[in-house]
């Protein structure tokens, strides 16, 4: 698999506090990588360290196979665009001005790709309109704009929906699809909203207390977090032993329960366990979410 970024036991350090612990994590070129932690747990700092903000206390990072100590990084930083904590936008210009500012800070030598950059983020219709008097989503879609005025093929967003109403989410969510598919652009996006990070993601880190402690793909996470039928016996040996006459798949959890990854018939269930005499005392559908995954991942503690 192609990696455009990849850390190698990467720490940041504040005196005696560890914002960064050793972390190692991978971003699939052309994925949605949805960066899952609590607040505090380190995902600002990370950001913050591959923008070239920050420098690390040790450990290592690349970017497109460049390491983060070889001089030609500053040259591959412009293969990625970033949204970090708050859009970097003027509030006194227009979204179209914002943009000539940022083509001119980029050495862009045309400001003709302005109208579609405008139109691909929906601002086109603004008009004379300063950014001061937009609605938080407008802004975030402007800061988003800026970010790809460099036509970049990696996007890092931080905490991009944080204070949105509905719709100013669902068009961040669109626009993230969009500019995914349509310009197969790689998108980083740190978030504590797990629910929204899961109509988007492709792929998935779950940081805490500054490392990452688990990887997968958005199928992984699918089938760890699949339907089952929660079924609770007073003797699980004999419930996979007669499971296993089924030849169904199951996962013991305890001498008294199991989780069972098929739909059954109970009372067919009940009479065969009833033969084996082992009683049956309970059974419940079971879909573990995203946020229910990540809590059991961390320890339980609450991520808001």
């Amino acid at each position: 698999m192609e990696y455009v970024l990849t850390t190698q036991g990467l720490s940041k350090h504040y005196k005696d506090f560890k914002a960064l612990d050793n972390l190692t994590m991978h971003v699939p070129k052309g994925s949605i990588y949805g960066f899952v932690g609590r607040n505090g747990a380190g995902k600002t700092t990370l950001i913050r360290l591959i923008c070239g903000l920050q420098v690390p206390t040790s450990g290592s990072y690349s970017l497109y196979g460049v390491d983060n100590t070889q001089k030609e990084l500053s040259k591959i930083r412009r293969r990625m665009g970033a949204v970090v904590e708050t859009p970097s936008i003027y509030l006194d210009l227009t979204a179209q001005d914002n943009l000539k500012e940022q083509f001119r800070v980029l050495g862009v030598p045309s400001d003709d790709g302005i109208p579609e950059l405008l139109k691909l983020v929906g601002l086109e219709a603004t008009g004379k309109k300063k950014a001061r008097n937009f609605s938080l989503g407008m802004k975030q879609r402007l800061g988003i704009a800026v970010a790809l005025a460099g036509n970049p093929d990696l996007l890092v967003l931080d905490e991009p929906v944080n204070g949105l109403d509905p719709q100013g989410i669902i068009e961040i969510r669109e626009l993230i699809l969009k500019l995914n598919r349509e310009r197969r652009i790689t998108v980083l996006i740190s978030s504590h909203i797990l629910d929204e990070l899961s109509k988007l993601a492709t792929y998935y880190g779950f940081i805490d207390s500054g490392r990452i402690v688990k990887e997968l793909s958005a199928r992984e996470l699918e089938t760890a977090c699949r339907k089952c039928l929660r079924i609770e016996v007073t003797d699980t040996r004999i419930l996979a032993r007669v499971l296993d006459g089924m030849g169904v798949e199951y996962k013991i959890l305890s001498d008294g329960q199991a989780d069972v990854f098929a739909h059954l018939n109970i009372s067919q269930l009940s009479r065969a366990l009833d033969a084996e005499r082992c009683e049956l005392l309970s059974a419940q559908e079971r879909d573990e979410s995203l946020e229910s995954y990540f809590v059991n991942l961390v320890g339980g503690a609450s991520h808001d």
